[in-house]
């Protein structure tokens, strides 16, 4: 029995290109069982015909799915779906069932109920958005990405695609941190002194259960990075938040096992932490005997001046646990970061790291080893520096037209302004308005330890496009009013 042409039928808005569409269609059909093995499929004419499409987009696909094995060719009678295609197993329905385990209850919910800035998923879909950390597709290198990919996924690179590296890391990556990213700022390391994460977020997970643990005390910024609070609380050691000011992280103030600090861009104030100042806190350090993690998250983007050398650059004795990130200069989907450390840490965070999971994917680890290698890493960094340093401008101006308060904005660049609004707003109630508008901004509360202020909120301008800034902010600045 052939198949109908009636079966086919595209779907405005679905990704991919005809022939992928077509390619889909027919798959999903074999795998769910509508298309059974020895049936007739439409010709290619008149498939071609049914859908709108050339009939070599059809022929391509029907030819694809052949050296799939999905379909066989029989000459002049067409093609028939292949009695070898893949099949999905067939399992019996099964009726709905009852949650008998309070998983709330069981876990204390004690991972779901921690602090996050609200952020819509659908972000990209309104005209205003000044959200924080997403990537901007008309500044990516899409066709050197792309190269680099080819390239990792290649036979000469079959190892590296497909082996087990058990612990270890692809030793072509660790090699370009150490040549082309460590030394930026001003950090000299080994390769045992080195461990690749996946992301920063990662980064500080691991740091913080190896450090921390009950009985002990950790020092976070406040404001400061979110996250922080709840993952201090997951090793059940106490969060000890320290209000921060124009030059970060104030040392003196400072007293417990371990300490969490963003010295270059200030999460979320961007202050820069003062050489002077960086230089006390590891002497406070050295004399009280704690240990420092200095996320150094988005160093790439100073594009005012030379950022500051990493706190880490000015370790003594091996007191500072460095994290870094590609999210916020190649793309945030990316989650790819690392650790550098002393060996005796980087050994335990290895071990560590092989409980949950080996590696990071070894085709990601080559191809941005291959995108650092043939320079196109410091072409896209210098790209986005050059479009946020006009668009900080343009946010500048917006803010300054329309009365707005910065709270904090930093000296060497970031990606976005850290705001105050007039006493008595709820930023968070601000926000819901303004998305009806198409506006996103992030309110502030989440950044603090306890209740925090309710009148703080933050502008990134890395993903939104320059000629809608302005109106954007205009769009704030008459809420507010």
């Amino acid at each position: 029995m052939a198949i109908p042409v009636e079966a086919f039928y595209l779907t405005p808005g679905t990704p991919g290109s005809l022939q992928q569409q077509i390619r889909s269609m027919v798959t999903q059909g074999i795998l769910a069982g509508r298309f059974r093995p020895g049936q007739r499929m439409p010709s290619s004419r008149g498939l071609a015909g049914h859908l709108g499409v050339s009939r070599i987009t059809v022929t391509l696909a029907y030819a694809d799915l052949v050296s799939s094995d999905y379909l066989t060719a029989a000459g002049r009678s067409g093609y028939f779906v292949s009695e070898t295609a893949p099949l999905a197993p067939e399992f019996p329905e099964s009726a709905p069932r009852a949650e008998a385990v309070d998983f709330r209850a069981l876990t204390g919910g004690r991972f779901s109920q921690g602090a996050r800035v609200a952020r819509p998923e659908d972000w990209d879909r309104y005209a205003y958005p000044f959200i924080y950390g997403q990537a901007d597709p008309t500044l990516f290198d899409h066709q050197n990405w792309r190269q680099c990919a080819l390239r990792a996924l290649g036979k000469r690179d079959f190892a590296a695609l497909t082996s087990d590296y058990y612990e270890r890391d692809d030793p072509l990556l660790v090699q370009e941190l150490l040549r082309t990213i460590l030394p930026r700022r001003g950090i000299a390391a080994r390769e045992d002194e080195v461990l690749l994460t996946l992301g920063a977020q990662n980064a500080l997970w691991i740091a913080a259960t190896l450090l921390l643990g009950p009985g002990r005390r950790a020092v976070v910024e406040n404001p400061g990075y979110p996250a922080w609070r709840a993952i201090v609380a997951a090793t059940g050691a106490e969060a000890v938040p320290v209000d921060v000011d124009e030059g970060g992280l104030p040392p003196d103030r400072v007293s417990g096992d371990v300490v969490f600090t963003t010295p270059s861009h200030q999460c979320p104030t961007n202050a820069t932490m003062p050489v002077e100042r960086r230089t006390a806190l590891l002497d406070a350090a050295e004399r009280q005997g704690f240990v420092i993690v200095e996320d150094d998250y988005e160093f790439e983007m100073s594009f005012l001046k030379p950022v500051a050398p990493a706190l880490k650059s000015l370790d003594r004795d091996g007191r500072v646990i460095y994290a870094g990130s590609f999210s916020k200069s190649v793309f945030p989907g990316l989650r790819l970061g690392y650790l550098v450390g002393p060996p005796g840490f980087i050994a335990e965070a290895r071990a560590l790291r092989g409980l949950m999971l080996k590696h990071p994917p070894g085709h990601i680890q080559r191809t941005m080893a291959y995108f650092l290698g043939l320079g196109h890493y410091d072409a896209l960094v210098n790209r986005m520096k050059n479009a946020y340093r006009r668009r900080r401008q343009v946010l500048a101006e917006a803010i300054a037209a329309e009365g707005l308060e910065v709270a904090g904005q930093g000296g060497f660049g970031g990606s976005s302004f850290w705001m105050r609004a007039p006493e008595g707003v709820d930023t968070e109630a601000l926000a819901l308005r303004l998305r009806s508008e198409g506006v996103l901004i992030e309110p502030g509360r989440a950044f603090f330890a306890g209740e925090g202020p309710g009148n703080y909120y933050r502008l990134a301008y890395s993903s939104i496009a320059l000629p809608k800034i302005a109106e954007g902010v205009a769009r704030i600045g008459r809420a507010l009013r």
